[in-house]
């Protein structure tokens, strides 16, 4: 009897060899739903609370470094937002890391989090000291995972070929950087700083396929 299965994929079990083939996305994206379902059940106290704690703002980076830097990637402020980062899971993470490997996406991913985190809340600091912004900003809650995102949106330039690669950077650089000039929000700097991380991590992708492979049985 032939196999079903080849060394690049399960042909007959096509979703199940997507998941397998970006773990680290389908982990992260399972424990945000998590998350996301503990928020949607949670009564408006409680739910405040849950929301602040994970935040990543002044006053939990201040107290809480660590727990701030990484509890504030697995929540999501909006529940009803869940699908649409589910989506944006797929078209971003889920081929990048099957790209370039679970290590360097995460490497990719997370520098540009905490990075991203840090120059924006140091950016909100001194506009706090400057009497710029009323000091309660440096208890908002700033949660959620569109940094990470964007630092894929970034890197994921390099897996196209040429004339798209241009397009697509044109308007990924669009999409991210007229809010900035527009709104100027702390959080509109830290998209723009995380694209620009997954854009300088190109030598990551060196060695790494340009086009998509069309070898049979691959997926």
């Amino acid at each position: 009897m032939p196999s079903n299965t080849s060394p690049g994929g399960e042909p007959s079990r096509p979703i199940r060899s997507w998941v397998r083939s970006s773990p680290g996305t389908h982990v992260w994206l399972a424990v945000i739903a998590i998350t996301s379902l503990v928020i949607a059940l949670s009564p408006a106290g409680l739910e405040a609370y849950l929301l602040h704690r994970n935040s990543s703002n002044l006053h939990q980076l201040s107290h809480h470094p660590v727990r701030a830097l990484l509890g504030s990637a697995f929540w999501i402020e909006d529940p009803a937002d869940l699908l649409l980062y589910a989506v944006l899971f797929e078209v971003l993470h889920a081929p990048v890391e099957r790209w370039l490997g679970t290590a360097k996406w995460l490497f990719t991913v997370a520098t540009a989090h905490i990075a991203a985190t840090l120059i924006s809340q140091q950016v909100v600091l001194a506009a706090i000291q400057l009497h710029d912004v009323p000091r309660s900003m440096a208890h908002v809650v700033d949660i959620g995972v569109s940094y990470g995102l964007a630092a894929s949106a970034g890197i994921l330039t390099y897996r196209l070929a040429r004339p798209w690669r241009w397009l697509y950077l044109a308007g990924v650089l669009a999409f991210f950087l007229v809010p900035l000039v527009t709104a100027r929000t702390y959080t509109d700097l830290g998209h723009a700083i995380s694209l620009a991380i997954g854009l300088a991590c190109y030598p990551l992708t060196r060695g790494k396929p340009v086009a998509p492979e069309h070898r049979s049985g691959a997926h």
